[in-house]
């Protein structure tokens, strides 16, 4: 596997673009784009567990049945989120979408960001779609635009993409996500879009994406809320020729594994660009009972909001972590674990057997400094490990949230 340019526009026959077509108030900012494939494609998709599901994830739910949608039409700035005319907009986008590019409606999903309750422009969608389609290219310009296009209150675009070989023939993935906040494990608020030109049986390319999933963005947590419009769709057109994958072979394990670094690169980007972050946080749980209840610590850890603090304030506060393992539903024996504060500046124990020990803590600022801190939890009780990813908790948080609305 190696990491290659482009985007979600690096496979085979897909292109991308977008452009503002007046949902922002910020002319300076995309809201609306487009990510369509030239041939038709087997599809895949997860949404939000929030009973409280923002319009176009009520349409796809029931588009998706088809299993072979090859186009993602998306606006940022507001949600279609339990306001009025919210489902009407949220099909008029989708079949509006379809008609422009000739396609049936089962083969578009539509995807919403932004301020839950108000109303979406639907106008401005429908008029901004003839300048997209002017704007679609294969290219690494249409996924930056696209990419650009789906974010809200982040900071930094999130996109990549990877190559593989699978019997001969050359396979490409691309992804681009959003996130920033109101993330938390079970997919917390991302629009994650992923392509690939490798041909692959519909139920296993579903079965592949909920098993990445949960080992990669069900792994995250910003602030500990999720959202009404968490999406994550793949879409898979063929056009590398591989034979294509209908069993669990060498080939399904290849893609997976490819499919799995690809979006833990996303997850990781949308964790350190949480909102007022300034620390990516990598809680790795080691030698627990089993993988299960390694991630339930880990995820305990990246959520805790004292934790996150110490982090932001780089004291290494050890007994936040401590507690946190205690809190996460998880029996262990506390008197057997191990704490350490690893970064680029180097690496400290902070506590053994459940007890604090003597470190020096002027280098245990300097590590806590660093842009990603990594928190390990040796649990002394297995042989199982999982890492899950956060951020610490700053008041750019509160300030940014504060007026998000207004």
């Amino acid at each position: 596997m190696k990491w290659v340019e482009g985007g979600i526009c690096a496979p085979l026959g897909f292109k991308a673009g977008g452009i503002h077509c007046g949902i922002r108030p910020n002319k300076a900012k995309n809201d609306l784009a487009f990510i369509v494939s030239d041939a038709p494609c087997t599809s895949a998709a997860l949404f939000t567990k929030n009973a409280v599901k923002a319009a176009p994830v009520l349409v796809n739910l029931e588009t998706v049945k088809s299993r072979s949608c090859r186009a993602v039409f998306v606006n940022s700035g507001i949600a279609n989120a339990c306001a009025p005319d919210d489902l009407e907009n949220a099909y008029a986008m989708r079949d509006a979408g379809a008609e422009a590019l000739g396609f049936r409606k089962e083969e578009v999903l539509v995807g919403s960001t932004g301020i839950i309750g108000q109303r979406l422009n639907i106008d401005a969608v429908k008029a901004g779609i003839p300048v997209l389609l002017k704007r679609l290219e294969h290219s690494a310009k249409g996924s930056d635009e696209a990419a650009h296009a789906i974010m809200t209150t982040d900071k930094k675009k999130k996109e990549c993409a990877v190559e593989i070989e699978l019997n001969g023939k050359t396979v490409r993935i691309g992804g681009i996500s959003k996130g920033s906040g109101m993330i938390h494990p079970n997919m917390g608020t991302m629009l994650c879009y992923i392509t690939t030109d490798c041909s692959i049986d519909a139920d296993l390319l579903q079965q592949m994406l909920r098993d990445v999933c949960n080992h990669s963005f069900n792994r995250i947590s910003i602030d500990g809320d999720t959202s009404t419009n968490d999406s994550l769709i793949m879409m898979a057109n063929g056009l590398a020729g591989n034979e294509t994958i209908t069993s669990k072979n060498a080939s399904y394990h290849i893609m997976k594994e490819a499919l799995l670094a690809l979006c833990i690169d996303l997850a990781r980007r949308m964790a350190a660009d949480g909102e007022g972050a300034k620390h990516l946080i990598t809680c790795e749980v080691i030698n627990a009972a089993t993988e299960e209840e390694a991630e339930r610590l880990s995820k305990s850890v990246v959520s805790s909001s004292l934790t996150k603090a110490a982090v932001f304030g780089n004291d290494a506060n050890w007994g936040r972590v401590l507690c946190a393992l205690g809190y996460s539903g998880v029996q262990f024996d506390y008197r057997k674990v191990d704490i350490r504060f690893s970064s680029a500046a180097g690496s400290i124990t902070v506590c053994r057997r459940g007890t604090g020990v003597d470190f020096d803590e002027e280098l245990a600022k300097r590590i806590l400094s660093e842009k990603e801190v990594i928190i390990q939890a040796d649990m002394k009780s297995g042989e199982q490990t999982a890492v899950c990813w956060g951020c610490d908790l700053t008041y750019d948080y509160v300030r940014i949230n504060g007026d998000y609305r207004t």
